[in-house]
Protein backbone atom coordinates (compact mmCIF):
# COMPACT_ATOMS: atom_id res chain seq x y z
CA UNK A 1 0.00 0.00 0.00
CA UNK A 2 1.17 3.17 -0.81
CA UNK A 3 -0.23 6.37 0.89
CA UNK A 4 0.48 10.03 0.40
CA UNK A 5 -0.29 12.29 3.83
CA UNK A 6 -0.92 15.73 4.13
CA UNK A 7 -0.83 17.62 7.35
CA UNK A 8 -4.14 19.74 6.96
CA UNK A 9 -6.63 21.87 8.39
CA UNK A 10 -10.14 22.31 7.26
CA UNK A 11 -10.53 19.59 4.49
CA UNK A 12 -12.89 18.37 2.59
CA UNK A 13 -14.17 15.48 0.20
CA UNK A 14 -17.54 16.36 -1.87
CA UNK A 15 -18.83 13.40 -4.21
CA UNK A 16 -22.01 14.83 -6.85
CA UNK A 17 -21.91 17.96 -4.73
CA UNK A 18 -22.33 16.32 -1.00
CA UNK A 19 -20.17 16.39 1.02
CA UNK A 20 -19.23 12.85 2.28
CA UNK A 21 -16.25 13.80 4.84
CA UNK A 22 -14.68 16.90 6.66
CA UNK A 23 -11.82 17.20 8.81
CA UNK A 24 -11.16 20.28 11.17
CA UNK A 25 -7.43 19.30 11.83
CA UNK A 26 -5.23 15.87 11.15
CA UNK A 27 -3.68 14.35 8.41
CA UNK A 28 -5.63 13.79 5.00
CA UNK A 29 -4.85 10.85 3.63
CA UNK A 30 -4.60 9.39 -0.48
CA UNK A 31 -4.07 5.88 -0.15
CA UNK A 32 -3.23 3.27 -2.73
CA UNK A 33 -3.84 -0.60 -3.48
CA UNK A 34 -1.49 -2.71 -4.87
CA UNK A 35 -2.45 -6.19 -6.35
CA UNK A 36 0.03 -8.20 -3.57
CA UNK A 37 -0.90 -6.21 -0.65
CA UNK A 38 -2.67 -7.43 2.11
CA UNK A 39 -4.55 -6.81 5.81
CA UNK A 40 -0.62 -6.55 7.76
CA UNK A 41 -0.03 -3.72 4.94
CA UNK A 42 -3.18 -1.82 5.77
CA UNK A 43 -2.55 -2.20 9.90
CA UNK A 44 0.71 -0.90 9.39
CA UNK A 45 0.17 1.96 7.69
CA UNK A 46 -3.01 2.50 9.66
CA UNK A 47 -0.81 2.39 12.74
CA UNK A 48 2.56 4.27 11.06
CA UNK A 49 -0.03 7.35 10.31
CA UNK A 50 -1.32 7.87 13.86
CA UNK A 51 1.68 7.74 15.58
CA UNK A 52 4.04 9.66 12.91
CA UNK A 53 4.95 12.84 14.61
CA UNK A 54 4.38 15.30 12.28
CA UNK A 55 2.77 18.26 14.42
CA UNK A 56 4.15 21.12 16.72
CA UNK A 57 5.23 20.72 20.36
CA UNK A 58 4.55 23.83 21.96
CA UNK A 59 9.08 24.29 21.15
CA UNK A 60 7.59 24.69 17.19
CA UNK A 61 9.19 20.94 17.26
CA UNK A 62 7.44 17.97 15.17
CA UNK A 63 7.12 16.07 18.01
CA UNK A 64 3.35 15.18 18.52
CA UNK A 65 1.36 12.53 16.43
CA UNK A 66 -2.46 12.74 15.26
CA UNK A 67 -3.11 10.97 18.65
CA UNK A 68 -1.15 13.29 20.55
CA UNK A 69 -3.48 16.36 19.22
CA UNK A 70 -6.66 14.10 19.12
CA UNK A 71 -6.93 15.15 15.87
CA UNK A 72 -8.72 13.46 12.89
CA UNK A 73 -8.42 11.47 9.49
CA UNK A 74 -10.06 12.22 6.19
CA UNK A 75 -9.20 8.69 4.53
CA UNK A 76 -9.54 9.05 0.24
CA UNK A 77 -8.72 6.12 -1.99
CA UNK A 78 -6.80 7.03 -4.81
CA UNK A 79 -5.95 3.61 -7.67
CA UNK A 80 -3.55 6.35 -9.09
CA UNK A 81 -0.84 6.40 -6.39
CA UNK A 82 -0.07 2.90 -8.81
CA UNK A 83 0.31 4.61 -12.19
CA UNK A 84 3.37 4.06 -13.81
CA UNK A 85 4.66 6.97 -16.15
CA UNK A 86 7.83 5.58 -17.19
CA UNK A 87 6.69 5.09 -20.63
CA UNK A 88 4.39 7.06 -23.19
CA UNK A 89 2.28 9.93 -21.82
CA UNK A 90 -0.50 8.24 -20.66
CA UNK A 91 -0.47 6.47 -17.03
CA UNK A 92 -0.45 2.91 -17.23
CA UNK A 93 -2.43 1.51 -13.92
CA UNK A 94 -1.89 -2.11 -14.02
CA UNK A 95 0.19 -1.44 -10.68
CA UNK A 96 -3.14 -1.02 -9.15
CA UNK A 97 -4.94 -3.75 -7.56
CA UNK A 98 -8.86 -4.13 -8.68
CA UNK A 99 -11.30 -2.63 -7.53
CA UNK A 100 -13.26 -5.55 -5.18
CA UNK A 101 -9.90 -5.89 -2.90
CA UNK A 102 -8.35 -2.61 -2.98
CA UNK A 103 -11.82 -1.81 -1.47
CA UNK A 104 -11.86 -4.20 1.09
CA UNK A 105 -8.17 -3.31 2.32
CA UNK A 106 -9.04 0.97 2.05
CA UNK A 107 -12.10 -0.23 4.26
CA UNK A 108 -9.32 -2.30 6.77
CA UNK A 109 -7.11 0.99 6.75
CA UNK A 110 -9.89 2.95 8.04
CA UNK A 111 -11.22 0.18 10.84
CA UNK A 112 -7.68 -0.46 12.30
CA UNK A 113 -7.70 4.04 12.39
CA UNK A 114 -11.35 3.64 14.02
CA UNK A 115 -10.16 1.34 16.51
CA UNK A 116 -7.15 3.41 17.85
CA UNK A 117 -9.86 6.07 18.57
CA UNK A 118 -9.46 8.72 16.17
CA UNK A 119 -11.96 9.88 13.75
CA UNK A 120 -12.21 8.88 10.12
CA UNK A 121 -14.15 10.78 7.89
CA UNK A 122 -13.76 9.12 3.63
CA UNK A 123 -14.84 9.72 0.37
CA UNK A 124 -16.51 7.41 -1.37
CA UNK A 125 -14.86 4.43 -3.12
CA UNK A 126 -14.44 4.37 -6.63
CA UNK A 127 -16.16 8.16 -7.20
CA UNK A 128 -15.29 11.22 -8.88
CA UNK A 129 -14.38 12.87 -5.64
CA UNK A 130 -13.57 16.77 -5.23
CA UNK A 131 -10.92 17.15 -2.26
CA UNK A 132 -10.21 20.50 -0.61
CA UNK A 133 -7.74 21.26 2.17
CA UNK A 134 -5.23 23.20 3.88
CA UNK A 135 -1.56 21.39 3.64
CA UNK A 136 -0.54 23.52 7.12
CA UNK A 137 3.06 23.72 6.70
CA UNK A 138 3.17 22.42 4.16
CA UNK A 139 3.87 19.06 5.48
CA UNK A 140 3.83 16.32 2.83
CA UNK A 141 5.18 12.88 3.30
CA UNK A 142 4.74 9.28 1.57
CA UNK A 143 4.78 5.96 3.08
CA UNK A 144 5.13 2.17 1.55
CA UNK A 145 4.11 -0.66 3.36
CA UNK A 146 6.57 -2.35 1.57
CA UNK A 147 9.11 -0.23 3.11
CA UNK A 148 9.34 -1.43 6.45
Amino acid sequence: MKAVIQRGRDASVTVNGEVTGEIQEGIVVLLGVTHDDNEEDAKYLADKIINLRIFEDESGKMNLSLKDIEGQLLSISQFTLYGDTRKGRRPNFMNAAKPEPAKALYQSFNAFVKESGVVVETGEFGEMMDVQLSNVGPVTLILESKDR
